[in-house]
């Protein structure tokens, strides 16, 4: 047909026409065009058409069929055809826009055809789908509708001659696009899994049947990761038969695609296989298996795309491994900076809320509780300058320090007398040695609120002592409401060696609730105010009257972030210590 804007409709007229035709001879045993199929066939073949026109802007090829055989149930099979696969979409046409049809694309095809598929040949592309049939009873009114016909439309056009390089044409501009899209897509996984289940998406159905990727992780057994078929009701059985008989293991550097004979006992239509390495930087990441009958066929200059798509693949797998193991040494780091364990003080409730910085797996803050001895529990929740792995390598120092000092005996200043000095000190080493690149030039301080409890023996309450140096006030809510601060401020841990810490003490009376939270609560930003601008970290503590520790805990992190959209810019850290 003429691809111009009545191919369409004469589309739907041919349909409708065959349909009869085969109405009236006599349709095989067990074969029947239901309402469903005539109206879903009517609309798919419309739509097939309206594509090829629109896309291709050739003339279209349409072929209706019956198809079954003893291992398949009955179908009919509707195939449309354009000339030219790699003719753009054409630019220009003297109808006005509102008069032509649009297609929806395939996502139509494949909400409402049971199968369907794109084939590529060297002078066409054809896209088919197939409806399932049924016994049921033919709408001949629907169907013998031929007096529609305009025979005139139905008669075949010589198909124009193409080329002899039309091929090496549509594959030298083509690859350009898909190779591109392709890079775009895959650089944003960062998980191997995904970058091979793109991987398997991206060639099927466009370069093959079915295509598979086996990973060789380091140390580990091969693994088969992704299967894809272009009839997804094979994937299973596929998945089964590749795991039986895996391709050979990782190629050395220079290895080059192979073919791979179909395993012993794979249907026909499996077809010969492609094994293509993944390889990066000198490291075979896997196998990469396209299966597609008549795959000898293949020119050179698609196999070479093939392999050139399977670098970027390669490079993308080695990518997401070297992500998963960094995130697994900073998930190890970040476990090795937390407490081990909470302690529980007598007659005092404790809630902690600890957060890195969204994109961080180590951060700067950091908190810590613990007993002491004598009777005495000791809490800490400090803020290293920066954040990141330099900051998170200071926290190191800073809480094993704490505990020994506090074990020790030390009362609160003079744990943060020697922690200054031991931090005063290893800022002038950083500074002066080779550390100090590593670091980044940056300064080496801490802000840390630290304190101990002493529960009253026998009665409810505790004795509480802290300081803060340089670190945000902590706050006091009475049972009746009142908010009032509780200690004063002192200069940052690290700065000088000379600085002297002093410390405060105030009852804990039943009921009152220490807050101490870090600069990521204070200082978060909606536009040029702050969260705590105006007391309001007070305010919202005022409205925590009568919660327990967990309460307060949870309604202080959830005003930070309805605070402002964006989420905090910063490490999110809170303790609070509640009187029972």
């Amino acid at each position: 047909m003429p691809g111009d804007e009545l191919a369409a409709g004469a589309a739907r007229r041919f349909l409708r026409a065959t349909l009869a035709e085969w109405v009236s001879s006599g349709l095989p045993e067990g074969v029947g065009f239901g309402d469903r199929v005539v109206d879903d066939a009517t609309l798919l073949i419309s739509e097939l058409v309206t594509n090829a026109v629109v896309h291709a802007g050739t003339a279209v090829d349409i072929m209706c069929r019956l198809d079954g055989g003893p291992a398949a149930p009955p179908g009919l099979v509707i195939e449309v055809a354009d000339r030219h696969p790699g003719r753009v979409l054409r630019g220009s046409t003297e109808q006005p826009a509102d008069s032509r049809e649009g297609g929806r694309g395939l996502h139509l095809v494949a909400a409402l055809s049971d199968t369907w598929g794109v084939t590529y040949q060297r002078d066409r592309k054809a896209v088919w789908c197939r409806l399932d049939l049924g016994a049921e009873p033919e709408p001949l009114a629907v169907i013998l509708d031929i007096a529609e016909q305009d025979r005139s439309l139905l008669a075949p056009i010589p198909p124009p001659e193409v080329p002899r390089d039309a091929d090496e044409d549509w594959i030298g501009r083509g690859s350009l696009t898909f190779l591109a899209e392709a890079s775009d897509l895959l650089a944003g996984q960062l998980d191997e899994d995904h970058v091979a289940s793109l991987a398997t998406q991206l060639l099927v159905p466009r370069f093959a049947d079915w295509c598979a990727v086996w990973l060789y992780p380091a140390g580990a057994a091969p693994r088969l990761s992704r299967v894809w078929h272009s009839a997804e009701h094979r994937i299973d059985s596929l998945r089964v038969l590749l795991e039986q008989h895996p391709p050979p293991g990782a190629a050395h550097p220079g290895a080059r695609a192979l073919r791979w004979p179909a395993p012993p006992g794979a249907p026909a239509s499996c077809g010969e296989a492609l094994a293509v390495p993944l390889i990066a930087a000198g490291r075979c990441h896997g196998t990469l298996l396209l299966g597609r009958s008549g795959l000898l066929g293949l020119p050179d200059e698609a196999t070479g795309l093939i392999e050139d798509f399977a670098r970027r693949v390669a490079l993308a797998m080695g990518t997401a491994r070297q992500y998963a193991h960094q995130a697994m040494i900073s998930t190890v780091l970040q476990r090795g900076l937390l407490p081990p364990a909470i302690a529980r003080i007598p007659g005092v409730e404790h809630a902690v809320v600890y957060e890195p910085m969204a994109g961080d797996w180590v951060g700067g803050d950091f908190y810590d509780l613990f007993p002491a001895g004598d009777g005495r529990w000791c809490f800490a929740l400090g803020d290293v300058c920066g954040s990141g792995p330099e900051a998170a390598s200071l926290t190191g120092i800073a809480r094993p320090v704490l505990r020994l000092l506090a074990r020790e005996g030390y009362g609160v200043p003079d744990v943060l007398d020697r922690l200054n000095k031991a931090l005063a000190d290893e800022a002038t080493t950083a500074l002066i040695g080779e550390t100090a690149a590593w670091e980044g030039g940056q300064a080496r301080f801490l802000s840390l609120l630290y304190g101990e409890i002493l529960p009253y023996p026998g009665g409810p309450g505790a004795r509480c002592t802290l300081a803060s140096a340089g670190h945000p006030l902590p706050l006091v809510l009475g049972p009746d409401g009142a908010v009032r601060s509780v200690a004063t401020p002192q200069m940052l841990l690290g700065i000088s060696d000379d600085a002297r810490y002093a410390a405060e003490s105030f009852d804990l009376a039943p009921g009152d609730t220490l807050l101490c939270v870090t600069d990521g609560v204070t200082e978060h930003r909606r536009g040029h105010r702050q969260f705590d601008d105006d007391d309001g970290l007070a305010a919202v503590l005022r409205g925590c009257t009568g919660l327990d520790a967990k309460g307060v805990a949870e309604r202080i992190r959830q005003a930070v972030y309805d605070y402002d959209e964006a989420p905090p810019a910063d490490d999110l850290a809170l303790l609070v210590l509640q009187a029972r």
